[in-house]
């Protein structure tokens, strides 16, 4: 999935997202090791969206961590 549409997703949306990919690479890997897999390209790609999901979930919890703690010091003055 493109890095945009995932920028644009809710954190809900994004663990379901993160979940899926995990299951699909579970299913690569099984097949590769069956020998029933014919592109093994399919797991780098896979697992760069795992990393690519993983790391935007990650910006989103920074962010709103960052907007709780700016929120909290305003009160605080």
């Amino acid at each position: 999935m493109e890095t945009k549409k995932l920028r644009g997703m809710k954190y809900a949306d994004l663990v379901q997202e993160l979940e899926d990919a995990k299951e699909e690479l579970f299913n690569l890997r099984f097949q590769l090791a069956t020998n029933q897999l014919d592109n093994t390209a399919e797991i780098g790609a896979v697992k760069k969206n795992v990393a690519r999901i993983a790391t935007i979930m990650r910006e989103q919890e920074i962010a709103a961590w960052k907007a709780a703690t700016s929120a909290k010091e305003t009160v605080d003055e």
